[in-house]
C-alpha cells in the first residue's frame, strides 16, 4: 500500500467517519464529533498504531517509504498529535513557564514579545505566571525584606508537571522560589534579577555599571544635589542599581543624603508619589535619579503636576531604556539594557539545561554590558 492507495484509504476512512457525525460541523444531535486519533492514522496506512507513534516521534529505524504513508494519511485525515499523550511517552511537555510580577507593568510586553519567539521558533509553548505585585514597608527601612506574598499557589501551578522549564524574571534575594524549583529538579534561569546562594543559570545586565554611568553623566554636567528612588533593597536590581549610584557619587567626592532617597517598587506609581516627596524637600535635588523608565515616567509626572519643566527645572534619568522613554513627550535620558538579546539568551540557556547538552553541575552566567542612551531629561542644573 503506497502513496495513492493510502490516501485513498485515509479518504474512505474520513467519509466513513463522516457519516456517522452528521451535519456540517461535524455534529448530529448535537453531539460533538469523534476526534481523530493515531488508530484511525494506523488504520488508514495499514499500519500499527505503534508505528505511527514511531514516526511521529522520528525514529530513525522507520523507513522513508511508511512514513511517507504514514504522514499521508494523517495529513487526509488533518490529525493532530496530542501534546498530552505524547508528554506521557517521552515524559517531556515542550512548554515552558515565564514568571512576571504584573502583566499591567510597561517593562514585561517588551520581554514577553522576544521571550516567546524564542520559545516558538525552539518548538517549544511557552505559558505566563504572575508571581503578584510587588511591596515595600518604606517605613520599616531598607534592610527590611519586602511583604512577603504566598508563594504555595504559584509553586504548586509550577511543580504540577506541566513544564519542562521555568524563567524567573522576578526573583528576590533570598531565593525562595528558585530555591524550592531547585529542590524539586525542575530547570529554571534567571532573567533580568538573580536570588543570592541559587546556583542556576542567568541572563542579567551589569546594574552596577548601568546605574553609575548614569550617576556619572549627571555630575558630569554639574549637578550636586542628588536625589533617587531606587528598587525594592532586597531585589539585585534594586540593591545593585544604588550601589552603583553610590559608588560613583562617592568617587566624585558628593553625598547622597538619606533625605534625598527614596526605595519602592519598579512602578508608576512609585515614581509619582516618590517624586512629589523628594520635589518637596528644601532645598529640591536638582537632579533624580530612577530605579528603571517605568520609575522615571511616573516621576515626569509628578514634576509637570507640580508645575515644573523637565530638564529646565529638574532632570531624571531612568533605567531600561523601554521604546516609551523615546516617545517625544518624554524623550528621557536613561540607561539602555538589551532586553531583547538576554531574553533570547535566556530561552537558549533553559532549554540546552532541559535538553541535557549542558553539565548539571555546571552554571552559566551571562552579563550583558549596558550603555547611556541621550535624549532632553539630562541638563546642567538651572541657575541658583
Amino acid at each position: 500500500m503506497t502513496g495513492p492507495n493510502s490516501c485513498a484509504a485515509a479518504d474512505k476512512l474520513a467519509r466513513g467517519m463522516s457519516s456517522t457525525r452528521g451535519g456540517a460541523g461535524g455534529r448530529r444531535g448535537g453531539h460533538r464529533a469523534p476526534t481523530i486519533t493515531s488508530h484511525d492514522v494506523a488504520r488508514a496506512a495499514g499500519v500499527s498504531q505503534s508505528t505511527v507513534s514511531r514516526v511521529l516521534r522520528n525514529d530513525p529505524r522507520i523507513s522513508e517509504a511508511t512514513r511517507e504513508r504514514v504522514l499521508a494519511a494523517a495529513r487526509e485525515l488533518r490529525y493532530v498529535p496530542s501534546e498530552v499523550g505524547r508528554s506521557l511517552v517521552t515524559r517531556s511537555t515542550r512548554t515552558i513557564g515565564i514568571v512576571v510580577t504584573d502583566l499591567t507593568s510597561m517593562f514585561y510586553p517588551y520581554l514577553i514579545a522576544p521571550l516567546h519567539e524564542e520559545v516558538d521558533a525552539s518548538d517549544y509553548r511557552m505559558v505566563l505566571f504572575t508571581e503578584g505585585v510587588e511591596t515595600f514597608e518604606e517605613e520599616a527601612g531598607p534592610a527590611v525584606s519586602p511583604t512577603r506574598r504566598a508563594l504555595d499557589p504559584l509553586l504548586d501551578r509550577l511543580l504540577d508537571r506541566s513544564l519542562d522549564g521555568v524563567v524567573l524574571t522576578t526573583s528576590r534575594l533570598d531565593g525562595t522560589l528558585s530555591a524550592e524549583l531547585a529542590r524539586a529538579s525542575l530547570p529554571f534561569v534567571f532573567l533580568t534579577r538573580y536570588a543570592e546562594g541559587v546556583a542556576a543559570d542567568s541572563a542579567v545586565v551589569d546594574n552596577s555599571l548601568g546605574a553609575s554611568l548614569a550617576a556619572s553623566e549627571a555630575v558630569r554636567v554639574g549637578h550636586t544635589r542628588f536625589g533617587a528612588i531606587f528598587g525594592p533593597p532586597d531585589t539585585s536590581t534594586g540593591r545593585d542599581r544604588a550601589r552603583g549610584v553610590r559608588v560613583a557619587l562617592t568617587s566624585a567626592g558628593l553625598e547622597l543624603p538619606d533625605t534625598m532617597v527614596r526605595h519602592g517598587p519598579f512602578s508608576f506609581e512609585t515614581g509619582y508619589v516618590q517624586m512629589t516627596e523628594l520635589l518637596a524637600q528644601k532645598p529640591r535635588p536638582t537632579v533624580v535619579l530612577c530605579s528603571n523608565d517605568t520609575v522615571a515616567i511616573g516621576a515626569f509626572n509628578a514634576a509637570r503636576a507640580l508645575g515644573l519643566g523637565v530638564p529646565q527645572d529638574v532632570s531624571l534619568v531612568g533605567f531600561d531604556d523601554l521604546p516609551m522613554a523615546g516617545w517625544e513627550v518624554f524623550s528621557l535620558t536613561t540607561v539602555h539594557q538589551p532586553m531583547e538579546e538576554m531574553a533570547r539568551t535566556a530561552v537558549r540557556l533553559l532549554i540546552e539545561r532541559i535538553e541535557g547538552k549542558v553539565e548539571t553541575s555546571s552554571v552559566r552566567q551571562r552579563m550583558f554590558e549596558p550603555h547611556m542612551v541621550f535624549r532632553r531629561t539630562l541638563a546642567p542644573p538651572p541657575a541658583a
